[in-house]
């Protein structure tokens, strides 16, 4: 595999078997070729490979909340900087949190089937 594009799903067993550095050189890539202005596209690159990768691993809640915001007008590419809004959200809990407070994985779940079109633009201005 040696192209990726955010509004295409790449073939889960080719997209799992790179390593995570070629995956977000992928992403970069694309983001560069379409001369999408970001404040980080590494940063940016990260998070589309997780969440192409939770896709990829069949993660129920972030296949269901792809289909759901698809179902609501989201593009692809779209929807995956809607969930990786969520996880990016989850990460920053887990970096602030006390040691007995540090969210769980089903947290993240939970917050992954809460996540609307109406609820990604109300919390992340988007």
């Amino acid at each position: 595999m040696n192209h990726y594009d955010p509004d295409k799903a790449p073939d889960p067993e080719q997209w799992l078997a790179l390593d995570e550095q070629t995956r977000i050189t992928l992403a970069k890539k694309y983001h560069r070729a379409q001369r999408i202005k970001l404040p980080s596209v590494e940063v940016h690159a990260m998070f589309h490979s997780l969440v192409e990768s939770q896709i990829a691993e069949n993660l129920g809640p972030v296949v269901r909340a792809m289909d759901r915001l698809a179902a609501e007008g989201l593009s692809r590419h779209e929807s995956i900087h809607a969930i990786g809004s969520v996880l990016l959200g989850h990460i920053h809990n887990l970096l602030n949190a006390s040691d007995d407070e540090k969210p769980s994985a089903a947290a993240y779940a939970e917050a992954v089937e809460r996540l609307t079109v109406k609820s990604w633009h109300d919390e992340y201005g988007n």
